[in-house]
């Protein structure tokens, strides 16, 4: 410890003593080495209330009412608690030291507990600054601490106690925590100020030295003591932190409750609304509205203060008599919203598991105690309630990428998510929803340009809107029905002539072990699985000839080819079944080999009159296989000789999932029809679209509009989910915001680190490995009722991993991991080995 000063003793009244101490420490280390990136954010806990005081612009008194509450805490504690603790949190203050909020709390709320003091108690109270930049520093210190451009651990602390009668003999004080995280000296916008005078602040690591703070006096047991938190932020709801990025993204990530200080002056209604409609915007729950009494009737539900005296000279203290009602009710009301948001966190999984029917799920295999309670989203986390003796908010990565819908992360310091509520929002209020045919509207203009500028350059010419990946399906079998009946002859291009007679079954070629939606339509164009069976689908026939096509994967580190049986492999070399990268399984210069003929013998023996319909690489929930490139383009070439319309389901794999933008650039071939959905909006609405070519548009066009395509539904081309598609799809290839782009825009970087990859397929309990673009998949050697989709095998790894941080659901004994386009390869490669490690312990070698 460094004095600053002597200790001050100052004499009261009925023998009470006023003590301050003040002195440097550097107990907390308020950022991580810089060599070290910043770890996860910390377990929020919700054993306590933790508020976050807004204000919709500065100088409206958010510091007033943190005073307020402290001094409704501490001055009037609970009458079941033996003690009260009230932390008041400053992560950016500008202007200090003059101008320090912290300092402001720890002064006023002396004053107020020597002005209503009571016969017996003992309160301590403290103020701790963290950093601060060199000026800042100087300005408190009187020398410049060594170091240049960065903050300085200023650590500067003062503490003060007020000593009852008794000294504290026997009993427990309760305390007032003050900590400015960040500050410093110049009055100006905290980015400016972090510009100006040196010490930028990441926002990563702002948020993880707030998240430690956030539980400072949360060890403490039981209900002995009435603990309270508060965070203060600067200026108002969209004011910018340390980095640029505004606040309200900012503390995005922990949506703690809030409280909004508003502006009661003339004119200050419309900015109160503004930054409550901003912060409702972003998630956040605006508990109540505080807002200093002007004269001024209004109508918002708001809790109003008594003027603010203007005389510089006014200590307040008869200000806050006055408002000490006012303060205790809003306490009141933080302590009544807190509760009930535990109890709902409580309550939730039990009233959902007695009404809910979820998709894919037996719900007999999920008691209550495993559902996962879901408090909100951020970039790629969960925010997930858990009771672990204490009740606190932790993270979770999403490795279903909440089912194969979510696409970007944070990046450039803003926050997707937001931004794509914001034009869904703005979508919402200008048109609401209105009907598609025959009209047109920017929003649904604008993202059928997109599409086929993008995934349908170069050979689709039409876009149709539909809601899901399964109607989307649906469409294009309608399109490809009519276009093979036409080119074959089986019906005429005369819409009377095809009302009545009999005309011949029409088919499809599709691929064993794929899965094209849940509609009956769809699912009669994949072959007999768990999902077609009587139990699940008594009218399916399997309309379709089902070829079983070779898979890739790795194995031992090294990618291997499995065929299936039929296809002749005696002249095969061993270069044909396997591979040193996984970049030669994509390679055009297959084109040429023996494998390719083979190919073509298999296929050609097993194409008879039927129309051919097929075309992606992964066969989402049929297992994850990856289906040999070569064998997707010969079966392509062999269709398009038999005249047989060619669709590509990218419903999965569309907009990067794979790596390309379209999975066709993965294959080197086109279709006649594509399906798209899921990462098209980003994982925020649902949509999806099915492209075409002229040539299967054209025949639909006629005099008659018997002849159209009749089909569609209310919401075709909503303006909201075209507005969200238009947002996503633009961004993901944007490499100013995408850092994961190469070959000039075309490609994804590798996101899954390739030595990881290789460790994980050489573990005995992997079966085989397949990680391409944004996937990882993995199928765990498994026999009998172990193997299958029905398999409940991988549930006890999947449970430890969400133990760890990372949320995933099982396919049978098959787990993935999935992120979006713009994920870090740093977080996949954290993902690897969190996986990899469970894998070491769930499967030890006996």
């Amino acid at each position: 410890m460094l004095p600053l000063s002597s200790l001050f003793f100052f004499s009261s009244s009925a023998r009470r003593r006023f003590i301050l101490h003040l002195h440097l420490r550097r107990s907390i280390s308020s950022s991580p080495p810089p060599s070290q990136s910043p770890p996860p954010l910390p377990d929020i806990p919700l054993s306590h209330p933790i508020y976050t005081i807004w204000a919709s612009n500065t100088g409206l008194g958010k510091t007033l009412v943190s005073t307020g509450l402290a001094a409704a805490t501490l001055l009037s504690p609970s009458p079941s608690s033996e003690s009260a603790k009230f932390v008041y949190i400053k992560p950016v203050q500008t202007g200090f030291p003059s101008d320090s909020d912290s300092a402001f709390v720890l002064r006023k709320f002396c004053q107020l507990a020597l002005r209503r003091r009571r016969p017996s108690f003992a309160v301590s109270a403290s103020n701790h600054v963290l950093q601060a930049s060199a000026s800042a520093s100087e300005a408190v210190l009187g020398y410049r601490l060594e170091g240049e451009g960065e903050l300085r651990d200023l650590g500067a602390y003062e503490e003060r106690k007020l000593l009852g009668e008794e000294e504290w003999a026997g009993g427990a004080a309760s305390e007032l925590i003050c900590k400015t995280m960040y500050a410093w000296r110049e009055a100006i916008s905290p980015h400016l100020a972090a510009e100006m005078e040196g010490g930028a602040v990441p926002d990563k690591v702002l948020l993880e030295v707030l998240g430690r703070c956030l539980g400072i006096g949360s060890e403490d047991g039981g209900g002995k003591v009435d603990l309270w938190t508060v965070v203060e932020t600067a200026g108002g709801v969209a004011s910018p932190g340390p980095s640029g990025t505004l606040q309200c993204d900012l503390y995005r990530p922990f949506r703690l409750p809030a409280i909004l200080v508003g502006d009661g002056r003339l004119g200050g209604i419309s900015g109160t609304v503004s930054a409550y409609e901003s912060l409702k915007l972003r998630g956040y729950d605006v508990v109540a509205i505080v807002i200093e009494d002007h004269g001024l009737v209004n109508e918002l539900p708001v809790l109003v203060l008594p003027p603010v005296p203007q005389d510089p000279s006014d200590n307040l203290m008869e200000w806050f008599d006055k408002s000490q009602a006012v303060f205790g009710f809003l306490k009141e009301i933080m302590l009544s919203v807190h509760s009930k948001r535990i109890q709902r966190f409580h309550d939730m999984p039990k009233r959902a598991g007695d009404i809910f029917w979820w998709p894919f799920t037996q719900h007999k295999l999920v008691p209550k105690e495993i559902v996962t309670v879901i408090d909100s989203r951020c970039g790629e986390n969960f925010s997930v309630h858990k009771v672990c003796d204490k009740d606190f908010i932790t993270q979770q990565f999403d490795a279903c990428a909440s089912w194969w819908t979510q696409g970007p992360d944070v990046t450039l310091q803003k926050w997707f998510q937001i931004e794509l509520a914001r034009d869904v929002g703005y979508a919402a209020a200008r048109f609401g929803h209105v009907m598609f045919p025959e009209n047109v509207y920017e929003p649904a203009l604008e993202c059928a340009e997109l599409l086929l500028e993008g995934v349908g350059k170069g050979w689709a010419s039409r876009t149709f809107f539909s809601d899901n990946g399964s109607t989307a399906i649906e469409v294009a079998l309608k399109m490809a029905f009519r276009k093979f009946s036409l080119d074959h002859g089986i019906i005429l291009d005369s819409t009377e002539a095809n009302t009545t007679g009999k005309f011949p079954e029409v088919k499809v070629l599709a691929l064993k072990g794929s899965y094209h939606g849940d509609t009956l339509g769809a699912m009669e164009a994949q072959a007999p699985s768990s999902y077609t069976g009587f139990l699940q689908q008594p009218w399916y026939t399997g309309r379709g000839l089902f070829l079983d096509p070779p898979t890739t994967f790795m194995r031992d580190g090294i990618w291997k080819l499995s065929l299936p049986e039929g296809v002749q492999s005696e002249k095969l070399k061993q270069q044909d079944l396997t591979f040193q990268s996984r970049g030669e399984i994509f390679s055009k210069d297959r084109d040429c080999s023996s494998l390719a003929g083979s190919y073509s013998s298999f296929i050609s023996q097993q194409l008879s009159a039927n129309s051919g319909l097929t075309g992606f690489v992964i066969l989402g929930s049929g297992g994850m296989l990856m289906i040999d490139p070569l064998f997707q383009r010969v079966l392509v070439n062999e269709c398009r000789s038999r005249k047989i319309p060619v669709i590509f389901d990218e419903v999965f794999t569309g907009f990067w999932r794979l790596g390309a933008e379209s999975a066709s650039e993965l294959l080197c071939c086109q279709p006649d029809i594509a399906c798209f959905a899921k990462l098209m909006t980003g994982g925020i609405i649902p949509l999806a679209a099915t492209l075409a070519t002229d040539a299967i548009f054209n025949v639909f066009t006629g005099d008659s509009k018997l002849k159209a395509l009749l089909h569609g539904h209310s919401y075709t081309a909503h303006a909201m989910g075209c507005t969200a598609a238009t947002k996503s799809i633009k961004w993901f290839k944007d490499p100013q915001r995408n850092s994961n782009l190469v070959s000039e825009g075309r490609l994804l970087r590798e996101l899954w680190d390739a030595e990881l990859v290789s460790q994980i397929s050489l573990h005995p309990s992997v079966q085989r490995v397949v990680a391409l673009g944004t996937l990882f998949a993995l199928e765990l050697q498994a026999e009998g009722s172990n193997a299958g989709y029905g398999s409940l095998y991988a549930r006890s790894l999947l449970q430890k991993l969400r133990e760890d941080g990372v949320y995933m659901r099982p396919l049978g004994n098959v787990i993935y991991l999935m992120c979006g386009p713009c994920t870090s390869p740093e977080t996949c490669r954290q993902l690897l080995i969190k996986l990899h490690r469970r894998l070491d312990d769930e499967f030890k070698p006996s």
